[in-house]
């Protein structure tokens, strides 16, 4: 991308469903011997924050790009010709949420993808396609969605509640608005798909049914010690590995890292990534206490919450990271935070 126009972050928002919920929500009528209980992937956050029955995918869409609208003017937001949408329990998996977000907010846009892959890491992937698409069309503007819905709808059912997995989710919504020009240049991106851990993560039901047929067993997250032990060694290793590539390829150290900002999924791999890159708590903010694991929304959700509480400032070197699913995919980016204002 050596001499592409310069394509900026310009903005993030984010929404949070409902009032807080807290673990005894989770700690009534949990289920004695489950042996993942007192593993470090499961140990539980204060809060988070669910759906409700009656909210969509859409719906969470909708507040939060309000307020991306509240502060851009509608007519601008609304003229976005690309829309990148992610997310994690699609209301309907056969024409996805793209359409209908378009729809909800009076977009038109040129380009409408429905990103299916690159999960808790998949606004790093879109953040790319979205650069792609203005740096090499005559687009102007973008629209990044992700959208988590499973800890409200998934992880609430009566008997999958009880699991240790339950507590760790939380529901909410983050936008990215980007924009060709703009005040927060992309620096530079790197992502890559590993095909030969694809498929380790897996829903699964006690009595084997498809998620799509009809019976009475619960879907949850096929979690064993093995597979959880393979997930950590896994997650430990390849978000330092990227974000070490990333600043490789802008000629710096992980030291000039002003503000990380990764995905949320548990407090041991959030400490394991900063020690890994030698940053300080306070160069690593994350929201895991108070939103749980919020998947593909963790990345633009916490960003947004360490931009509003004044711990990202102008000319930051803002580097986003994560990793996907049981390590099927991982990315990291590079934003100079505001460097035009």
């Amino acid at each position: 991308m050596t001499g592409a126009p310069i394509v900026s972050l310009t903005d993030v928002a984010a929404y949070l469903p409902g009032e807080p919920v807290g673990l005894d929500f989770f700690t009534r009528g949990a289920q004695a011997g489950d042996e993942l209980r007192d593993n470090v992937m499961f140990k539980a956050p204060t809060w988070r924050h669910h759906v409700a029955a009656d909210e969509t995918n859409v719906d969470l869409a909708e507040r939060a790009v309000q307020t991306l609208m509240d502060r851009h003017g509608a007519d601008e937001i609304r003229s976005t010709e690309v829309l990148l949408v992610h997310t994690q329990l699609p209301d309907l998996p056969i024409v996805g949420a793209g359409t209908e977000i378009a729809r909800r907010l009076g977009l038109r846009p040129e380009w409408l993808v429905d990103v299916a892959n690159a999960g808790c890491a998949s606004f790093v992937y879109m953040l790319k396609l979205a650069r792609q698409i203005l740096a090499t069309t005559d687009a102007t503007r973008a629209l990044i969605c992700n959208v988590q819905t499973a800890a409200g709808q998934l992880f609430t059912q009566s008997d999958v509640r009880r699991l240790a997995q339950s507590a760790i989710p939380g529901d909410g919504c983050g936008v990215g608005y980007v924009t060709a020009g703009g005040p927060s240049p992309v620096l530079e991106l790197t992502t890559r798909h590993i095909g030969e851990f694809a498929g380790d993560m897996r829903l699964v039901t006690d009595d084997g049914r498809r998620y799509w047929e009809t019976r009475t067993s619960q879907l949850k997250i096929g979690f064993t010690e093995e597979s959880v032990a393979a997930v950590l060694a896994r997650g430990n290793r390849l978000v330092p590995e990227a974000v070490d590539d990333l600043c490789r390829r802008l000629g710096l150290t992980t030291g000039d890292i002003d503000v990380l900002i990764t995905n949320q999924p548990n407090r041991t791999f959030l400490r394991n990534w900063r020690e890994a890159l030698g940053l300080p708590p306070e160069r690593h903010p994350d929201t895991f206490d108070e939103c749980g694991n919020t998947f593909g929304a963790a990345i633009p959700v916490t960003l947004d919450r360490a931009v509003r509480s004044g711990q990202v400032h102008a000319g930051d070197l803002v580097v986003l990271g994560g990793f996907a699913h049981a390590g099927d995919f991982t990315g990291a980016a590079a934003v100079r935070w505001q460097e035009g204002r």
